[in-house]
């Protein structure tokens, strides 16, 4: 099969979507499949441009002035779409147009597959509604969803009209975000998502197509071979990674602010000394990143700040840690941050309950609640009984392999066989 990939997140972009991306197209080549990327990103050279080209990365046309370290942003769709039939005639032949994300790239994507009569399978990565709610200041959150949502109607229809309600949709904001997301999902043929927590939140609100679960998966080539079970002795540090972005969404900072409670909680009630209870390393960046580096310093935290980082040295660490973070609430689908951690046999704290579906019971501690009082101590019960460190890795290296992009990816390509076989009958 010929499959061509949309994205508006993936060039100068990292987080779950770009592993995603790239791990499902690895093994779709590895299947002998051929698969095309189209995606937005910085100006780049002829020369980067023609590098991009030998592994069929392509850059569609973006807006110049971009502020480095915000996600590239592409010209509006139509532009794009005439750009892509110009330059790209080839994708006429494509059988599927495999689309993510719901910026001016992927709506340009969606157009020209029903223009050319070729399927598309949209993949609903995340909550735009928590997005927009984390990381718009308070007073624009409205103006700016209903913005992005009239912009999304211009190019697409919006029959779907979602009204501020008491379950997601609290506030218009909410509401204009879900609007957009359920028409985008509607406008493709067909609707793939990771998690089935997601999928009901979806349906719920309206998406009419049977939605379709593809978990997202590890790179076989980077699986680590046999890691150990980890152990935590009595009086030891707890080693602990966040390599999640630093962003609002992610609540690093109520994070740090657990930390910070700990070792308060420590100081009244012990004469242990605070600053061998844990060591926390962060990877990534992110727009939280002063503020974290703030806080730390201010309130002299075990913390290490390594900066964008190369996977391979991340994946290092996690398998050298106790414990891997994911202090997100309400707003993750299925975050890579757990399929590599349990790749690697490292247990976790999360704080969202829906969490539970991505890794195996018995391998996480969840916290009461997402309040940093609440993760507090469950890091407590962690450093009281040492032991369930070595019990929840027993259990994420016994599921570990679940976790492999070559078991996962099958059940996409039986999707993208059935569908390819259905449109040449």
């Amino acid at each position: 099969m010929k499959i061509a990939i949309f994205s508006d997140c993936y060039l100068d972009n990292t987080g779950g979507i770009v592993s995603s991306i790239n791990a499902q197209k690895h093994a779709l080549e590895q299947n002998g499949h051929e698969v095309a990327i189209f995606t937005t990103a910085y100006p780049k050279s002829a020369k980067e441009l023609r590098d991009l080209a030998k592994d069929h990365i392509y850059v569609v046309p973006s807006c110049k002035y971009l502020i480095r370290g915000a996600t590239p942003v592409s010209r509006r769709p139509k532009i794009v779409e005439n750009w892509l039939i110009t330059i790209h005639p080839e994708l006429k032949e494509y059988d599927i147009f495999y689309i993510h994300y719901e910026a001016g790239c992927s709506i340009a994507g969606l157009r020209l597959g029903k223009r050319l009569k070729i399927p598309t399978v949209q993949v609903m990565h995340g909550r735009e509604d928590m997005g927009v709610t984390s990381i718009i200041p308070h007073g624009f959150r409205t103006i700016v969803a209903t913005a992005l949502n009239w912009f999304h109607s211009w190019y697409l229809p919006h029959p779907v009209r979602i009204k501020k309600d008491t379950y997601l949709a609290d506030t218009t904001a909410k509401a204009k975000m879900w609007t957009m997301m359920v028409n985008h999902a509607n406008y493709a043929a067909h609707v793939v998502c990771p998690s089935h927590h997601f999928a009901k939140k979806l349906k719920h609100y309206g998406v009419k197509h049977q939605i379709h679960i593809v978990p997202n998966g590890y790179p076989d080539a980077n699986f680590p071979p046999e890691p150990p079970v980890k152990s935590l002795q009595s009086g030891e540090p707890l080693n602990i990674i966040w390599h999640s972005r630093l962003s609002g969404e992610k609540r690093i900072l109520p994070f740090l602010q657990a930390l910070a409670q700990l070792e308060k909680t420590h100081r009244s009630d012990s004469t242990r000394q605070t600053d061998t209870l844990y060591h926390l390393d962060i990877y990534g960046d992110g727009p939280d990143l002063n503020k974290a580096t703030r806080f730390v310093r201010r309130h002299h935290l075990n913390v290490t700040f390594h900066g964008a980082t190369p996977f391979k040295k991340v994946q290092q660490q996690i398998q050298r840690s106790h414990l891997d973070i994911l202090a997100s609430y309400n707003f993750d689908n299925y975050p890579m941050t757990l399929v590599e951690a349990e790749a690697c046999g490292v247990p976790c704290l999360i704080c969202d309950p829906d969490m539970r579906e991505i890794i195996p019971e018995g391998g996480y501690i969840l916290s009461k609640s997402e309040s940093p009082e609440d993760m507090a101590k469950a890091l407590n019960v962690l450093l009281t009984h040492p032991d369930r460190i070595a019990k929840m890795s027993k259990t994420m290296l016994q599921h570990r392999r679940e976790t492999l992009i070559s078991a996962r990816i099958e059940s996409l390509l039986a999707l993208f066989v059935e569908i390819t076989e259905h449109n040449n009958h």
